[in-house]
């Protein structure tokens, strides 16, 4: 701690001692940071927020979402400070008065980009800030200018969004017009070849596939004709079967003739068979040969006069009936068939014929989905153009207008004066003291003694006459004078300054 406290005391001797030097050092570099610092031009910023409205329950119905108007306002946050919107402001600008070239005009655009920042905060907020410090305009002008770069801006975003959102949806909507105009012809001009190739080749209409589709769907029909062709055949056998067991006249009891005889003995027949008497029974066997020989007489005796069989009529009209169907379906089947051939005939006769149909019926569909869709894209752009016009699907105020700034952003000047002082004094000191370093003398009789290693035995003190104190009086007079003149200067450069800003306000 006493080496510290001995290395210290020696440091601020060694200052001390060359404190004139010190005192030179500091008075140049305060001088020149001052000098600096007056030149740096003060910049004024005028920031403005604004608040932006993205909730609208139309413009959700008919899919304009908040993320989709959110996307737009960040597109228009993002392109705000673009080339066009920046030479906008440079020409309705006082900007713009020393602007005579475009590469002028380049170097105003590069240096508005620095000094203008667009920043969103939280979800609905937008700042915008502008800055100016133009060394060729007064405190009063460039705080004046940055308002007025405010202004434009909130005006430009203003404009983006109505105006420009307005201007992109009606260019948007007659692009569509003239798309919806050449697809339109070019489908008409597509549905005039087809109608011609379908006029040429009524058989190959839908191309390839269509027709392997009709052949397959032919045979298909065919199969099934020809499997109710033959359930209307089996039916029709089954009922001539019928028709030939069944006779055609009926002969009644009570007629007369051996054919009326046997009839009753049928008749008694049966009545004996009801009455549940069996095969030998007397009665059933007398029956039976009485049957027989009844038989045999009426063979002989040649057919005989009946009324006609109500069974037979009634079968005779539903054969008339199967026949037709099956002719039907006969004349159906034979129709198919010779529609299946004219298929396959087709198909191996004009395979180029049946790709050209196939060419020209894709490229008409294709054509057809395009228009549609295009027209569906039209009518949904114009509705969700019409919502944003009139119930201003993005609305924003502002929230804090742009005011003409009282105090400069930058620089921080008073801390600059003092930040030069402080340097200056510490160039001053260290500068003396990395010469007492250089130098061979030494401050304390400790020193001397770590140097060479030997002890000392004494020192000698300074001793002033007469005449030399009053001049270390006076020369402390002149120290102290330039000393606190250094500081004079820094409390009138500080109330200059503050003095300036009082002027603007």
């Amino acid at each position: 701690m006493n080496q510290l406290l001995e290395e210290l005391r020696a440091g601020m001797w060694a200052i001390w001692n060359r404190r004139w030097l010190a005192l030179g050092i500091a008075w140049g570099v305060c001088l020149l940071g001052w000098l600096v610092v007056a030149l740096i031009p003060n910049s004024y910023e005028s920031e403005t927020r604004i608040f932006v409205q993205l909730d609208d329950v139309l413009a959700e119905q008919i899919g304009i979402g908040a993320g989709s108007r959110a996307r737009d306002i960040d597109r228009i946050r993002q392109t705000l400070v673009s080339s066009v919107n920046l030479e906008k402001v440079v020409r309705s600008t006082r900007l713009g008065d020393s602007v005579t070239s475009p590469t002028e005009m380049e170097r105003a655009i590069e240096g508005l980009t620095k000094d203008i920042e667009v920043v969103s905060e939280g979800e609905n907020i937008f700042e915008i800030s502008a800055v100016s410090g133009r060394s060729d305009l007064s405190d009063a002008e460039n705080a004046e200018l940055a308002q007025v770069i405010a202004q434009r801006m909130i005006d430009i975003f203003r404009e983006e969004n109505l105006g420009g959102a307005r201007g992109e949806m009606r260019d948007s909507i007659e692009f569509l017009n003239q798309q919806l105009a050449q697809r339109e012809a070019e489908l008409e001009a597509a549905e005039e070849r087809r109608l011609a190739f379908e006029s040429a080749n009524p058989d190959l209409i839908g191309g390839a596939q269509a027709i392997a589709n009709q052949l397959t769907a032919t045979r298909a029909a065919l199969r099934s004709v020809e499997s109710d062709l033959a359930a209307s055949q089996g039916a029709l056998a089954a009922l001539e079967g019928q028709i030939a067991s069944t006779p055609q006249t009926i002969i009644t009891p009570g007629s007369g003739g051996p054919q009326a005889s046997l009839a009753q003995a049928q008749a008694n027949l049966a009545a004996m068979e009801a009455r549940g008497l069996t095969d030998e029974h007397p009665d059933i066997v007398a029956a039976r040969r009485t049957v027989a020989s009844l038989r045999e007489q009426a063979k002989s005796a040649g057919p005989a006069g009946g009324t006609t069989n109500p069974a037979y009529s009634t079968l005779q009209s539903m054969r008339v009936e199967r026949m037709s169907n099956v002719q039907s379906l006969q004349s159906r089947a034979a129709a198919l068939r010779a529609e299946i051939a004219s298929i396959t005939a087709s198909q191996m006769r004009e395979p180029g014929a049946a790709a050209e149909a196939q060419r020209i019926s894709r490229d008409y569909d294709v054509l057809r989905e395009q228009y549609d869709q295009l027209l569906q894209d039209r009518e949904e752009l114009r509705l969700r153009g019409q919502v944003e016009n009139e119930r201003s699907a993005v609305q924003f105020e502002v929230v804090d207008p742009p005011t003409t700034p009282r105090l400069p952003a930058a620089p921080n000047r008073p801390l600059l004066l003092l930040g030069v002082l402080i340097v200056g004094l510490g160039a001053g000191a260290g500068t003396a003291f990395a010469l007492s370093k250089l130098g061979s003398t030494f401050a304390t009789a400790s020193q001397l003694e770590r140097s060479f290693g030997l002890p000392v035995i004494g020192t000698i003190s300074h001793t002033f006459t007469e005449a030399g104190r009053e001049l270390r009086a006076k020369r402390l007079k002149y120290f102290a004078a330039g000393v606190s003149g250094l500081g004079v200067l820094f409390v009138v450069l500080m109330g200059v300054e503050f003095v300036q800003r009082g002027m603007v306000a």
